[in-house]
């Protein structure tokens, strides 16, 4: 953790929902004058699209048949513990860009699949922003959740995140069903040990719970709406947090526990609104002090 250079790191699975909330983030950095150096999770994984699948196919032929981007072979989880730690000490840094299809392969010059060339942050930031997979990990060998200041979970329930995922890789990826519950399933030991352990290093969890039957993802025919769903928010320290004043401000919402708000789904941003934008401006107000 450093006070004059802090990190906001955002963690969650894939199809978990992450992407949603790093707009939020976005929005509130443009409207408070906030300069982020902003870090993709993708950017650490340690092969890009081809090698990965030979890194599966001879995983396979060797009898394992978990190997996944959720787990420690597939990823640079040092790479990412060096970049918090060398943020946090100087403000800089470096990172690079998974290049996910043709526009972003047009914007970085290199082709979908592949990664671009490590490079400098750009410019002065105030902080830095990571959103991915393994923003809170912590194993035997790293401790990245140690450097971040801010640490956010994202989290659906199982059901849902399956849905969610099963959904965006048919209609954007063009996989089938089969292929995506394959995708799950090999995921799963990694997900159950490198995933899940990372919600307990988090300051605050968002977990959307959906209100309709998703008691069998695969023949699910859409994902729930936010206003099927509400939003449990739990807050590992909840010193400081105004509930009585969210209450007022998120009609139909109640405190479940001592640490913990429900929220209905379509308040979800405005929610993330109250409680993110006073924990980032005290972020701001510590490093100006500190300089």
């Amino acid at each position: 953790m450093s006070v004059k250079h802090p990190i906001i790191s955002v963690t969650g699975s894939s199809g978990a929902g992450t992407s949603t909330v790093k707009h939020t983030f976005k929005q509130i950095f443009r409207r408070e004058g906030v300069i982020a150096a902003s870090i993709e999770g993708d950017a650490f994984h340690r092969y890009n699209r081809t090698a990965m699948k030979k890194a599966m196919d001879d995983a396979g032929a060797n009898g394992d048949n978990h190997f996944s981007h959720f787990g420690p072979q597939a990823n640079l989880f040092d790479k990412i513990e060096e970049v918090f730690k060398v943020y946090g000490e100087t403000g800089g840094g470096q990172t690079r860009h998974y290049i996910h299809n043709e526009e972003e392969a047009e914007e970085h010059g290199t082709p979908p699949g592949t990664f671009s060339e490590w490079a400098d942050f750009p410019g002065a930031s105030d902080l830095l922003f990571y959103e991915g997979l393994h923003g809170a990990i912590v194993t035997d060998k790293v401790n990245v959740a140690q450097y971040a200041d801010l640490k956010i979970g994202v989290v659906p329930v199982i059901n849902l995140e399956w849905i969610q995922k099963i959904t965006r890789d048919k209609s954007e990826r063009g996989y089938s069903t089969e292929a995506v519950t394959d995708t799950i399933l090999r995921r799963m030991p990694d997900y159950l040990n490198f995933i899940i352990p990372q919600f307990s290093e988090t300051d605050i969890n968002f977990q959307r719970v959906p209100m309709v039957d998703t008691s069998n993802p695969t023949i699910a025919r859409w994902i729930p709406t936010a206003d099927e769903s509400m939003v449990v928010i739990r807050f590992k320290d909840p010193a400081g947090i105004d509930f009585s004043y969210l209450q007022s401000m998120i009609h139909d919402s109640f405190m479940s526990r001592a640490n913990s708000i429900v929220v209905p789904g379509g308040k979800l941003d405005i929610a993330m609104q109250l409680i993110l934008t006073p924990l980032i401006h005290r972020l701001i107000e510590k490093k100006r002090r500190a300089c």
